[in-house]
């Protein structure tokens, strides 16, 4: 057992990343999806600030200069207002089922940002590697429609939605990678060994707060500031936000740290996608969603290649 302990702690996270889906299609229904987004970035970054307090001895990142934060501002940006707001509208309109199936889409377009933005090579397997994330994809929402035609079984707003949320996670992680990379470079040779490790925990600092000043300048243009304070008393929302928070930005961020330090990232990666697999038994007992042959396969397709990009 003590073998894998990288395997099982990759499958945990797979399993806090769907308790977080889950929730957060709960929240979302019943506190609003920019009110569950402005509790849920605040409580995830008052918990990055401790987090910071803790092992670098400050509560924000102090080596951080002005590019570094730039782009993980930007990031943040992209990453947690734009995907995130796709992804809880993907939630509300066809469910986090088919929400965390479209999320395997953001390697895909990891890849081609990293290759348009900072050079680096789209390989053979990384192609490979997407024909088969949206084959899977196609199969799950494709069905037969009049005159033995294929349809899409699904609203096309929730598609948009879903493709918006994988694109914003993709795109995001390059920059993220871009400002981690400036915020390593403004740290003192001499200092950098000893906080090294702990940088991506002020990188996602950085990005928190973008992600909660924009949804709550969205909320107060959109004349929703009221909300907020109604919500308090919405208490299975509330709950239903708190682990979401706790699941997602907190448990399964960590974890996911912890599980490629004790196995091969390739492996810790594929097991951690499995999420679109894992989620469609509680969402059939939650929400009463079937579950087909047809999706459960495309799920599957779907997850495989989300390995590829890590295992080609």
């Amino acid at each position: 057992m003590a073998n894998y302990i990288g395997e099982i702690i990759s499958l945990g996270v797979a399993c806090s990343w769907t308790v977080a889906a889950l929730s957060s299609e709960v929240g979302s229904r019943r506190l609003g999806v920019f009110v569950m987004n402005v509790w849920r970035m605040s409580l995830a970054l008052l918990f990055s600030v401790g987090l910071m307090w803790l092992t670098m001895g400050v509560p924000f990142p102090q080596y951080a200069g002005a590019e570094a934060w730039s782009w993980l501002l930007l990031s943040g940006v992209v990453g947690y207002f734009f995907g995130d707001w796709c992804l809880f509208n993907c939630y509300l309109t066809i469910g986090s089922r088919y929400g965390q199936l479209f999320m395997t889409l953001a390697p895909m377009f990891a890849a081609l940002s990293a290759w348009v933005s900072i050079g680096q090579t789209l390989s053979i397997g990384s192609l490979v590697a997407m024909g088969v994330t949206l084959l899977g994809i196609s199969i799950s929402v494709l069905g037969r429609g009049n005159h033995h035609k294929l349809s899409i079984q699904l609203p096309a707003k929730g598609i948009f939605y879903g493709i918006g949320a994988g694109m914003g996670q993709g795109v995001g992680l390059v920059l993220s990678k871009i400002g981690l990379d400036h915020y390593t470079a403004d740290v003192p040779a001499a200092v950098l060994p000893q906080v090294e490790n702990y940088l991506p925990f002020g990188a996602n600092l950085i990005r928190c707060l973008a992600g909660v000043l924009c949804f709550t300048i969205w909320l107060l243009v959109r004349g929703e500031g009221s909300k907020m304070r109604t919500s308090i008393h919405n208490h299975k929302g509330m709950l239903a936000m708190l682990a979401a928070v706790i699941s997602g930005p907190f448990v399964g961020v960590g974890f996911s740290l912890m599980a490629v330090q004790y196995t091969a990232a390739g492996i810790a990666s594929t097991i951690m996608a499995t999420t679109p697999i894992l989620i469609l038994l509680p969402s059939y007992y939650l929400f009463h969603q079937k579950i087909t042959w047809k999706g459960f396969i495309g799920a599957c397709i779907s997850v495989v290649g989300v390995s590829l990009f890590f295992l080609l």
